[in-house]
């Protein structure tokens, strides 16, 4: 007990308010009342100091009240709550819609960008917006064609508009904006399109560009400084990009940014990660000796400073990307004791099945296990550090497409392109140290095929077939406790789809998480025991989130089937090779929810 209650303390330090934070938003989410980030804090633990609603209460909630978006596609992220007024935003055309939480959920004001319709062509996975952001009177909108605009929090009236890129090349925006100090840091998106993609920092008061870091590319454009940038502790040295890509493919090479960022305050680094490189048939990106490049940046945590956007630390998750792995999962900040140490550590569930826990203060890693206990395309990752292939993943060429070859197919490759884990965000709880991560139980035969690039138009060079996971006994999803200390799987519930939703852990000893069928579902944090469950209109493939208002707790998601799991649903897709193999791995979704988009909001009695 006394090692737990020193645990919860030093976590607690995470939120403590610090001068090198936004003052604003890190004094609203102090507030527990609130939900002012998407993640709920700057550490990404989606974990609430609520427990009015808790384990011995959860199955007593009852709606208390509903809203319709009005717009279908897939619904992720979540809304936020400041006081008394929730903001969300819906897929596209990205309506942001205030909610009067005081006055009988009246609708305060809406706002509709005006935006080339053009971008929901070029966007992979499904018209979806990962929500809004709040700082200082203002909310943060990143739209499909990656518009970055601030309205007045009151009004919905616009105070500055900035355009990233251009839908036109192939780029997106999907991910939700965070606010540090005085910038706001979005990335773009279009991996799939042969975009070369990066975070941008701009001004929170005039949208002015601050800084630009692109994933890969010459040190000047990666924000990198070769002597003091370290990835596994040693310096990455010059040109550490463009010496791992074959000629100038680096100026089409992905590595896009749309997955949930954090930031520690007190070391004053952003952390995210970079997406796949472009195509995904890596005969073509292979080095003029026909050999493996790994293509650096791509598929990379970056822990960058806030102020200058230069590198602090890199690390790879899966060099030579062959099965479109992005590296974007979402960062979680805890400190863990590990080894008898108390660690300041960085824990990101990875798209290829392993979880990997680092110290974020220099990019050491300290575990990386397999959460996914179907991946096979790499037997481990080496953590020795005494072993040459340090911090490498060692490659089963049985699942090899590139040792395959294009115009072949290499078969049961596990997990699919989708990920053990893909956009739903984990949680982290104070109350058990464990995390909790929603799982996508999928394998597939890939077939590469070579491809050209044209500006705009998709560049994938592959063809996907999705399948349920050999020991998944037919279900694709599952909903699991970890140990990131011990890097080992506590306990794991099965569902019969993969679970396309967040998760959010409270105080109150819960975990909270959706599904595709639509069910939000409860469940005990320490043994998994499923407490509530509720049929919401549509399949869940937002993130459950906590306010309270006028004393009483409320729980809160949206629904709206869609993203890449529900793209066949979504877009009307029949072929099961459509949608990147999704509409064969999800063939029978339509025989358990629909389209809607509908936020549904619990309460006890």
């Amino acid at each position: 007990m006394m090692r737990w209650l020193a645990f919860v303390a030093v976590t607690a330090l995470l939120c403590a308010t610090d001068a090198k934070a936004n003052l604003d938003v890190q004094s609203l989410a102090d507030d527990p009342a609130n939900w002012v980030i998407q993640s709920g804090d700057y550490a990404g633990q989606r974990y609430s100091r609520l427990d009015q609603i808790n384990a011995s209460n959860v199955s007593e909630l009852k709606v208390a009240w509903t809203f319709s978006t009005g717009v279908l596609r897939g619904h992720e992220g979540g809304p936020l709550v400041i006081g008394d007024v929730m903001y969300l935003v819906t897929p596209f055309p990205n309506t942001v819609i205030a909610i009067d939480l005081a006055h009988d959920q009246k609708i305060l004001w809406k706002y509709q960008p005006k935006q080339d319709p053009f971008a929901a062509a070029v966007m992979c996975c499904d018209t979806v917006d990962r929500g809004v952001q709040y700082a200082e009177g203002k909310i943060l909108l990143h739209t499909a064609d990656t518009s970055l605009i601030a309205l007045d929090a009151k009004t919905g009236i616009e105070v500055w508009k900035v355009k990233d890129d251009d839908p036109k090349n192939g780029a997106s925006g999907t991910g939700a904006p965070l606010v540090v100090k005085d910038k706001v840091i979005v990335g773009v998106s279009g991996g799939e399109f042969g975009v070369r993609c990066y975070i941008t920092a701009y001004d929170l008061n005039s949208g002015r560009k601050v800084w630009r870091a692109y994933s890969m590319g010459p040190d000047e454009d990666i924000l990198v400084d070769p002597d003091k940038t370290t990835s596994l502790g040693k310096p990455i040295g010059k040109d550490s990009s463009l010496k791992t890509w074959n000629g100038d493919q680096w100026k089409i090479g992905g590595g896009p940014v749309w997955g949930y960022m954090a930031y520690d305050p007190q070391l004053n680094l952003i952390y995210y990660g970079s997406g796949n490189p472009s195509t995904w048939n890596p005969v073509q990106r292979a080095g003029p000796d026909h050999k493996p490049i790994d293509q650096k940046w791509s598929q990379t945590i970056f822990a960058r400073d806030a102020d200058s956007g230069i590198a602090k630390w890199v690390y790879q998750m899966t060099p030579f990307d062959q099965w479109d792995y992005d590296g974007v999962n979402e960062p979680i900040l805890t400190d863990l004791e590990i080894d008898g140490v108390t660690r300041k550590v960085l824990t990101h569930f990875d798209r290829n099945g392993f979880a990997y826990t680092l110290d974020r203060t220099n990019g050491e890693l300290l575990v990386a296990e397999k959460f996914d206990p179907d991946a096979n395309w790499a037997s481990k990752v080496v953590t020795d550090r005494n072993d040459p292939q340090y911090g490498r993943p060692l490659v089963n060429k049985k699942f090899s497409p590139f040792v395959t070859g294009t115009d072949d197919v290499t078969k049961g490759i596990c997990p699919s392109a989708m990920g053990a884990k893909n956009q739903q965000p984990a949680s982290f709880s104070r109350l058990t140290g464990w995390f909790y991560v929603p799982l996508t139980r999928l394998c597939m035969d890939m077939e590469a095929f070579k491809v050209s690039y044209a500006a705009g138009q998709p560049y994938v060079g592959a063809t996907l077939t999705m399948f349920p996971a050999p020991s998944a006994n037919g279900d694709t999803g599952a909903f699991l406790a970890w140990d990131g200390a011990q890097g080992k799987i506590i306990w794991s519930k099965p569902e019969r789809f993969a679970v396309w939703s967040g998760a959010l852990s409270t105080a109150g000893g819960i975990v909270f998480y959706g599904t595709l069928e639509g069910y939000l579902k409860a469940v005990d944090q320490k043994t998994g025991k499923e407490l509530f469950k509720f049929k919401t209109p549509s399949g869940i493939v937002g993130a459950p989130m906590t306010y309270m208002h006028d004393g009483k707790q409320y729980v809160a998601i949206l629904s709206g089937v869609g993203g890449w799991a529900g793209i066949g649903l979504a877009a009307g897709l029949t072929n099961p090779e459509d949608g990147s193999g999704a509409v064969g791995g999800f063939a029978n979704l339509s025989e358990y929810t629909s389209l809607g988009g509908t936020l549904t909001v619990f309460a006890l009695p």
